[in-house]
């Protein structure tokens, strides 16, 4: 179990080694592919990345102890494979094996959802803006018009103009929103789920659901029970760790499922990702740790900018999007400079 707590000086460390390293680390029985706590998972050690909002404390111990395990299974296709994975996450979301559907990182079920349910036949993709610009870059390959919609003055989703640029297609809800690290409420949701008419499809992305922890934020996976039009995306890359091997998912109705289903490429995950997921859901410290891990770094990055005067968003995710008061692009530029 993983009980380290952020101080201060724990988080400059963290920094120091950068965010793509992966800072803790089971003992293991092997030496050269597991590295050890202080070295970089790349060559540039020197460099701090924060800007794909990974998680760097990397997969749980059985989830590293799995991927080593999966090792003899490395000439085999992964087919076999995916019903155990199927079967947890099943359960895990209190629906039926036939209303999962695995993907290469939940990008897959993205780029799925566009080529089923945008294009010049299906119609056009709604979405906010800003948001997590995949889907629509992979819309706008498929031939459909993209309608952007801003963001209401809260930064939550403007859902009643979002529902009003719809015309068939899909409309795809960021929820916490990258990148504004924003939640669009409860209530707000559950309304704008129920007045969709049944032939535009919703995509709700919960790629960073285990970090939000207001009152006013909840899945909507239960909500697919009594609409057809739903589907919710969720990814092992993020409160997992995973976001190199990745592995992602969606909870759909069994009819929406095989629609998206002809467009996906077979075996999609690898051994390693479905062994490392599998294993991720066994852990019953993983969720709980990470979670805390973040709560204490966002406290302290939090408090260090209100000290500074920095206006900043209420994050609902592992990043912060505040106000740097200057324009953005030098500051990104200087920071690169410095290695960050």
């Amino acid at each position: 179990m993983n009980t380290m707590s952020i101080s201060r000086r724990k988080f400059t460390q963290l920094l120091g080694i950068g965010a793509a390293t992966v800072v803790v680390r089971p003992p293991v029985s092997f030496a050269k592919p597991t590295q050890s706590v202080t070295t970089p998972l790349t060559e540039a050690g020197s460099v701090v990345r924060l800007s794909a909002n990974e998680n760097p404390y990397g997969p749980c111990p059985k989830a590293l102890q799995a991927i080593t395990d999966s090792f003899g299974l490395a000439c085999r296709y992964p087919d076999e494979h995916n019903n155990v994975l199927i079967d947890k996450l099943a359960k895990v979301n209190s629906v039926n094996h036939d209303q999962i559907l695995l993907g290469d990182g939940s990008g897959e079920i993205l780029k799925l959802c566009a080529e089923t349910f945008t294009g010049p036949k299906s119609g056009r993709l709604v979405a906010a803006d800003p948001t997590f610009e995949a889907i629509l870059n992979n819309a706008t390959a498929n031939g459909a018009e993209v309608v952007k919609v801003p963001l209401a003055s809260s930064f939550a989703h403007d859902l009643p103009k979002m529902l009003a640029a719809a015309k068939g297609g899909l409309i795809y809800v960021c929820n916490p929103n990258n990148p504004t690290a924003s939640i669009t409420p409860k209530g707000e949701l559950h309304d704008f789920i129920a007045r969709t008419p049944g032939e535009t499809m919703i995509l709700v992305d919960e790629a960073y659901f285990h970090y939000a922890d207001s009152p006013n934020y909840e899945s909507v996976i239960p909500l697919v029970k009594e609409h057809p039009n739903l589907i919710v995306s969720r990814t092992f890359s993020k409160i997992y760790g995973m976001a190199g091997l990745r592995c992602g998912y969606c909870v759909a109705q069994k009819e929406t499922i095989e629609r998206m289903r002809p467009n996906q490429m077979w075996d999609s995950v690898n051994c390693m990702a479905l062994a490392a997921a599998t294993a991720s859901l066994d852990d019953p410290d993983q969720v709980a740790n990470g979670q805390r891990l973040n709560s204490e770094a966002k406290a302290f990055v939090t408090s260090e900018l209100d000290k500074m005067g920095y206006k900043q968003i209420p994050s609902q995710t592992n990043f912060i999007m505040f106000d740097c008061k200057r324009p953005v692009v030098p500051l990104i530029q200087a920071l690169k400079r410095r290695n960050v």
